[in-house]
């Protein structure tokens, strides 16, 4: 701290460029951390899925569907421990611009101890398996309507027509930042009584298996698909890790193109912002040489240098970081839950400090390097 007002000097010495510096520092890092915002809302599925969890679909498909029967069945499998399913609900709430949201009919028998990570307390969840028309959404679901409980949400079924009316009965919360906030659940047995009709009665979406030990995952994947291949039915199944990099894959293209230009867009910021910062430093050579005339080390004058170039990263790199966190949730807004999960984890913002920090030190090392390196009195003769 001896040497705070030095460095302070150094970075004050022409204002309006250590701002440009600090500002474009702050604007590659603000990037560095939206482009993680939108990989980590793709991954989403990937990182929370259940290591002990495997997703049934039709082999055809998952928009077509699975016999009820099927789930009696599977039970008798060795290494399955618990079995529940669900089925998509496509409808309009409002209208087409804020319909973009999970709809599932549930197991209310087995839903909820399927997937323990989404908390619903105690009193919420048996309000919900009394009303036969009750419904659970998530917090963040909640925020976005504005809905509380004991309102009546009317939704316009699509791919099941009618005006279907559910009771809000119940909020659930993630036990992780990762976990999904935005999903919607109501009574499969409503929908099975009041929507299906000829074939599609007594049908389901998917089946969530629970296996007894994760490392059977192989095995037991294969005994369900051998127990309905040849069916009318036939199915595929997936850990859940892999039933979820299927979605992630699809929208894969969509990734690829807007983390591309990102990426282009931050290291061209970053590479500007260094050659600036060289620049600065090498400016200021003679001054840097009459310090070493003073009686100031090599060693003193490379550390001084680099402390110079890694306090415009620093402090450039934390507005960046600190921006994309404050505009997390705006994102998340504006993009009306078309990716669920948008927020900055702190691991990022860590590892975005650690960027900078590397960039800093990089744009400085070999000005710092020529500068304690350089002779007094030619540096003198500059002046």
């Amino acid at each position: 701290m001896k040497y705070w007002r030095l460095l302070r000097v150094g970075l004050t010495r022409k204002k309006f460029r250590t701002a440009l510096t600090i500002g474009s520092f702050a604007v590659a890092m603000l990037l560095f951390g939206l482009l993680v915002v939108v990989r980590g809302a793709f991954n989403q599925g990937v990182t929370v899925a259940g290591a002990d969890r495997l997703v049934v679909i039709n082999r055809v498909s998952l928009i077509q569907p699975l016999p009820y029967a099927y789930r009696d069945r599977m039970q008798r499998i060795p290494g399955i421990k618990e079995i529940t399913f669900a089925d998509w609900f496509d409808g309009i709430y409002i209208d087409e611009r804020h319909s973009f949201f999970a709809r599932m009919a549930v197991d209310t028998a087995t839903y909820r101890q399927m997937y323990t990570e989404f908390k619903v307390p105690d009193d919420q969840w048996k309000a919900f398996l009394d009303d036969r028309q009750g419904a659970i959404a998530g917090t963040d679901l909640i925020k976005r309507f504005g809905w509380k409980i004991g309102d009546r949400i009317p939704i316009k079924g699509t791919i099941f027509p009618g005006a279907w009316e559910f009771n809000l009965r119940g909020i659930y919360e993630g036990a992780r930042p990762e976990d999904d906030r935005t999903q919607f659940w109501f009574h499969y047995d409503y929908l099975n009584e009041g929507g299906r009709a000829g074939f599609m009665k007594d049908m389901v979406g998917w089946y969530v298996v629970r296996l007894q030990n994760p490392d059977d995952a192989p095995q037991v994947v294969k005994a369900i698909d051998d127990m309905f291949a040849n069916s009318p039915w036939e199915t595929k199944t997936d850990t859940e890790q892999s039933f979820a990099a299927g979605f992630v894959k699809q929208t894969g293209n969509i990734e690829f193109l807007i983390l591309s230009i990102g990426a282009v867009v931050f290291f061209t910021l970053l590479l500007v912002t260094g050659n600036t910062m060289a620049i600065a430093v090498r400016e200021r050579t003679p001054e840097l040489a009459i310090l070493k005339a003073l009686g100031y080390s090599n060693r003193f004058i490379l550390f001084y240098v680099l402390a110079e170039s890694l306090s415009i990263a620093l402090i450039g790199g934390l507005i960046g970081l600190t921006a994309a966190k404050v505009l997390a949730p705006s994102l998340k807004a504006l993009l009306q839950g078309v990716l669920s999960l948008v927020y900055l984890p702190v691991s990022a913002m860590i590892s975005g400090t650690g960027v900078a920090l590397l960039i800093g030190a990089m744009a400085g090392l070999i000005p710092a390097l020529t500068a304690s390196r350089l002779r007094v009195v030619d540096a003198l003769r500059k002046l």
